[in-house]
């Protein structure tokens, strides 16, 4: 049974920093494609971030490039999303995602296992 498990979030001021955590389990995330996702109330889920299985290669929403950054740790079976310069438009639930392909995109529709999301709040 697959099982993602989201923590880090919290409340933090303008330009502060935050580092969320994703640990895995029924799956090893060396060999899926890992994507962070983030739903702001009264908003559709969109996306932040993603880690390709294979090469590991990253993309990023224009919205977060340059302050956010994925990473996967093999050993600990974790992926990470490093938040940096935080804004309050980047209070939201974050959620990690998981599938199986190399070629996932953006779309939530194109992942399979889902976390239970924590929560950023960013004040001003």
């Amino acid at each position: 049974q697959v099982r993602l498990v989201e923590s880090g979030g919290g409340l933090v001021q303008a330009g502060g920093s935050l580092r969320l955590s994703c640990v895995a389990s029924g799956l090893t995330v060396s060999s899926y494609t890992m994507g962070w996702f983030r739903q702001a109330p009264g908003k559709e889920r969109e996306f932040a971030s993603l880690t390709r299985r294979r090469d590991y290669g990253t993309y990023y929403a224009d919205s977060v490039k340059g302050r956010f950054t994925i990473s996967r740790d093999i050993a600990e079976n974790t992926v990470y999303l490093q938040m940096n310069s935080l804004k309050p438009e980047d209070t939201a639930v974050y959620y990690c995602a998981a599938v199986s392909s190399t070629f996932a995109g953006t779309s939530p529709k194109d992942y399979t296992y889902w976390g239970q999301g924590t929560q950023v709040t960013v004040s001003s």
